[in-house]
């Protein structure tokens, strides 16, 4: 089986667990005995081609004539929905936008026919751009290549998603690794609600990382419930190694790891760590990531008074997330709306004893993390101070979770995912395949 997968991210240049999780999935697919040809915005030739190969759209001419081009225009236009995502529009205000941009990209784009796009492949300010000239180009790689399915992950490669489907007539397979209902609250963006809609009402089957996302896109984006399959993520653990760390504080250390962004839960975890420093002075509390609510955690960290024992580490990969968590005594994600959450396997593996929100994805599947709800700071502070208060506890979660994070293996979710894409294929359901 060969599968045509849309990604904007792949180790080792990623910013969050998206590209980790594609990483992780090519790898059991082709021990599935499927072939995937990964495409992404924009290659940089260091990533691990051992189990997939990468095709870096920077490289792929999107159209050679204007036919074709005026062509692919009439059947999706839609693609076209501004360069920015904010501010937000009212109605007649957008459709007047829509209209215009769409008039703009088909003039500009006649003059470079034969031409490449040099795709940043980042989150900046021209992503909507990015997003609607990499589904020009994924037409266009659609039409030379062989495949037997389309796989497409996350918002910003839906539009490529749709593309192809319409130009080859395969299969499309949206996976919903996030909605922007776990970004944004309830204070959503519209535009990109629209496209992951858009997305998840085109494709022949939707996946999602857990059953709390699967009902967030039944419910809220109004898809039925028979194209929409969980699967649960896993984690990789090839080539982990234990690190032997010499600490320079005698503290114990708390850490929290991921995106300082409102879906993340930051700001419990510093109230959290607050309460903690009132029982006991031997602990240090890390957040190590980045976002667009840094600078307002650092400016709460300081009014708390605690800015001696918390420390903001910046954006980690790599090595140095291991690094973090060799560091580490305790775990924490408290996150508001989490669809899974990779990072708690990694630290569990880490033999990190781990506190969970129970509004995450991940609190499906494991039994041995401590879980709170992410708004209820004492109960969260009461977990940690628990966890570094009692040896034995934590010794239990520890031993526990790793025996129970060593079962999610990725080539078990391959498995899953194969079953999804022959459904979509033969278009029987996916408890009969």
């Amino acid at each position: 089986m060969k599968v045509l997968m849309f990604g904007w991210e792949f180790p080792p240049h990623i910013a969050g667990g998206l590209g980790t999780a594609c990483y992780g999935l090519t790898k059991g697919l082709a021990k599935n005995d499927v072939n995937v040809l990964f495409v992404m915005p924009h290659a940089t030739g260091d990533e691990d081609q051992s189990a997939v190969r990468i095709l870096d759209a920077s490289d792929v001419v999107a159209f050679t004539d204007i036919s074709t081009m005026e062509e692919f225009w009439k059947r999706v236009n839609f693609l076209e929905i501004g360069s920015n995502l904010i501010p937000y529009l009212g109605p007649e205000e957008f459709e007047k936008t829509v209209q215009q941009n769409f008039k703009n990209t088909v003039a500009n784009h006649q003059i470079g026919f034969g031409q490449k796009y040099n795709f940043s492949g980042k989150y900046g300010a021209n992503l909507m751009e990015e997003v609607t000239r990499y589904a020009l180009v994924a037409a266009s790689i659609a039409n030379q290549q062989a495949f037997d399915v389309i796989h497409a992950h996350d918002w910003l490669t839906y539009p490529a998603g749709i593309a192809a489907k319409k130009v080859s007539g395969k299969p499309l397979v949206i996976h919903v690794h996030a909605t922007e209902f776990d970004r944004s609250g309830e204070n959503i963006n519209q535009q990109v609600f629209e496209i992951e809609q858009y997305g998840m009402l085109s494709a022949d089957r939707v996946i999602t990382v857990s059953n709390l996302t699967r009902n967030i896109v039944i419910n809220r984006y109004g898809i039925d419930a028979e194209k929409v399959v969980t699967v649960h993520n896993a984690v990789d653990f090839q080539g982990h190694s234990a690190i032997d760390v010499q600490r320079g504080v005698p503290e114990k250390i708390v850490t929290f790891l991921g995106r300082i962004t409102y879906q993340k839960g930051p700001e419990y975890f510093i109230e959290a760590a607050a309460k903690v420093l009132k029982q006991r002075s031997d602990v240090r509390f890390v957040m190590a990531g980045s976002g667009d609510m840094l600078n307002r955690s650092i400016r709460r960290v300081a009014k708390l008074g605690i800015a001696t024992k918390f420390h903001f580490t910046g954006f980690l990969r790599g090595a140095d997330v291991q690094r973090m968590f060799a560091h580490s005594d305790v775990y924490v994600m408290p996150s508001v709306s989490e669809p899974f959450g990779i990072s708690p396997l990694e630290a569990m593996r880490s033999n990190v004893p781990t506190i969970i929100s129970k509004q995450s994805g991940v609190a499906e599947v494991l039994k041995h993390a401590i879980k709170i709800d992410f708004w209820d700071v004492n109960a969260l502070a009461d977990a940690i101070h628990a966890l570094l208060a009692y040896p034995a506890l934590s010794a239990m979660a520890v031993r526990c979770g790793l025996e129970e994070v060593n079962a999610l293996k990725w080539d078990n979710a391959a498995f899953h995912i194969r079953k999804v894409y022959e459904s979509a294929m033969s278009g029987n359901d996916y408890n009969q395949i």
